[in-house]
């Protein structure tokens, strides 16, 4: 009662201080550390601290992008020529020949069915395949040709005549059957014709019920 203001809260405060060193047994307080960054092994990548908040723009490594090059439209692979093209694979047509006169031979000698079967539908399709051959390079001879006609025609200073893809059709349809009658193989070609047009017709009309 005898004691002023000032010396009851500068005993109270040195009271409270001894009671916090009692109960933290008189250690000091550990201060706060900085956020670290733990490396998984020595190849690993690099842990960040979720003590540390994360940037809102991060560093993000680039990586080159991939540019895939298509060899038809680079100007790097060059420009398709047929007639060069042809003449510098023009190889493969005596092998395909060798590979026929094989299958021609293998099917001779073989007795199972089922393998003379499967032979001979390859050396049909190896026959078809070469006669489309055939005929794909008339028609490039044939196109040759009125080109070079049209030079002509263009150095003597008279205006080129050009056909239609219907005339050009047109021309190579009369060629085709004239080959075809020629041959004696006309009428098997128009039967076949009209049973394969003859089986368009009945798809397209409605199913009677």
């Amino acid at each position: 009662s005898h004691m002023s203001f000032e010396e009851l809260l500068r005993m109270q405060s040195d009271m409270r201080t001894r009671a916090c060193k009692q109960v933290t047994g008189g250690k000091k307080t550990a201060k706060p550390t900085k956020a670290t960054v733990k490396p998984q092994g020595k190849k690993g990548p690099l842990e960040m601290s979720a003590k540390k908040p994360v940037p809102f723009l991060r560093q993000v490594v680039s990586v080159a992008k991939k540019v895939h090059r298509d060899p038809r439209f680079d100007n790097l692979s060059g420009e398709y020529k047929p007639e060069i093209f042809m003449k510098t694979y023009s190889f493969l047509d005596s092998i395909k020949n060798q590979e026929k006169e094989m299958i021609q031979k293998q099917l001779k000698k073989c007795r199972n069915m089922k393998q003379k079967e499967k032979l001979q539908q390859l050396l049909n399709r190896m026959t078809q395949q070469e006669q489309a051959r055939k005929n794909q390079q008339k028609l490039k001879e044939k196109e040759m040709s009125l080109k070079r006609q049209q030079r002509e025609l263009a150095k003597q200073g008279k205006k080129p005549f050009f056909l239609k893809k219907s005339e050009k059709r047109k021309l190579e349809l009369a060629k085709k059957y004239a080959e075809l009658k020629r041959c004696g193989k006309l009428e098997s070609f128009l039967n076949k014709k009209r049973k394969r047009n003859a089986n368009k017709d009945k798809r397209r009309l409605p199913s009677q019920k």
